[in-house]
């Protein structure tokens, strides 16, 4: 018997043009997308589904625009397909988990995100953070790397997101000098990132306070199915945990192996990928030959991911 997970996905993600044809065609995806234009006063439905992408690139517009997409995705789902045991999400993702599972309230979900990306880009003025890739380096060594890279700066793996894949922030210089130690170390690939701000690091710390009298407004109530969290890597059900969880998150680092293997413990053995693009399920493969994955993004997708669920 298939046992299901639903994960979104995290900044990144984004296409213009995502989300239109659910919108077009289905009632749920429509609400969904007016619910996020009258939360935050505009339409956030028009930079989906026509741009321009450089508005959509902007963290402030990203975060909000990839979580209101995902939860469009997950209310046509639910309708039609399998109900999850667990629910998780990369980063940002994290949110449209929690809404997913009942935890937040979408129109409060998408002020606390839009309130988190502006947070995120005034909290390193633009320049001074990086990120980047590592490729072909396991995550204990990334992080040696960046351990003998610091030089009294901050660098740190940000996204443990396969066993080949983590990727690296903080200060601009202290992450090329840490990149430069990971091809020593034998790394395939260091790629610098097109981000504006350092992700979960120790530069994001100023964001935190900020984020919790954001939160503090917000009605929490417990995870109608437990989340999986980027912080702990473990099922959380309780809803007197989901803020503290989401404040640490910030500055710390995606554990996005451990939250897979978590899944997997668990005994899901089928995931979907509910959001734009397919960029977990690619880890996901990476990570562990035991889960299934499939992503639903449009109609073309859920036609087919629902035929396949069906079989399974």
């Amino acid at each position: 018997m298939a046992k299901v997970a639903f994960v979104f996905p995290g900044q990144g993600s984004q296409a213009v043009g995502m989300g239109k044809d659910l919108y077009e065609q289905f009632p749920e995806a429509r609400a969904v997308f007016d619910a996020a234009d009258d939360a935050l006063q505009e339409k956030l439905s028009t930079t989906c589904f026509e741009g321009p992408e450089e508005a959509l690139k902007l963290t402030a517009t990203t975060q909000p625009a990839i979580l209101t997409v995902s939860a469009a995705v997950h209310a046509v789902f639910q309708k039609r397909g399998p109900a999850p045991a667990f629910v998780a999400g990369h980063s940002l993702g994290e949110y449209s988990a929690l809404v997913a599972a009942g935890a937040m309230d979408l129109r409060d979900a998408v002020r606390a995100v839009r309130a988190r990306g502006t947070f995120m880009q005034e909290a390193v003025p633009v320049g001074t953070g990086g990120m980047a890739v590592v490729l072909g380096l396991t995550p204990d060594a990334v992080k040696a790397a960046c351990d003998a890279a610091a030089e009294g700066q901050v660098v740190a793996p940000a996204n443990y997101n396969s066993p080949e894949q983590t990727v690296i922030a903080g200060h601009a210089a202290a992450v090329e000098r840490a990149g430069a130690k990971c091809k020593e170390a034998g790394a395939k690939r260091v790629m610098p990132l097109p981000v504006s701000a350092p992700f979960h690091c120790a530069l994001m710390d100023p964001v935190k306070p900020r984020l919790a009298e954001v939160l503090a407004g917000m009605r929490i109530q417990a995870p109608g199915v437990p989340v999986v969290s980027n912080v702990e890597a473990k099922p959380n059900a309780d809803a007197s945990r989901v803020v503290p969880l989401l404040l640490e998150q910030v500055s710390a680092p995606v554990r996005w192996i451990e939250c897979v293997e978590s899944l997997k413990a668990h005994g899901v053995t089928h995931v979907v990928e509910l959001g734009p693009g397919k960029v977990l399920g690619g880890l996901i493969k990476r990570i562990t030959k035991d889960i299934e994955s499939f992503n639903v993004e449009n109609a073309a997708t859920l036609e087919k991911v629902l035929a396949a669920l069906g079989a399974a």
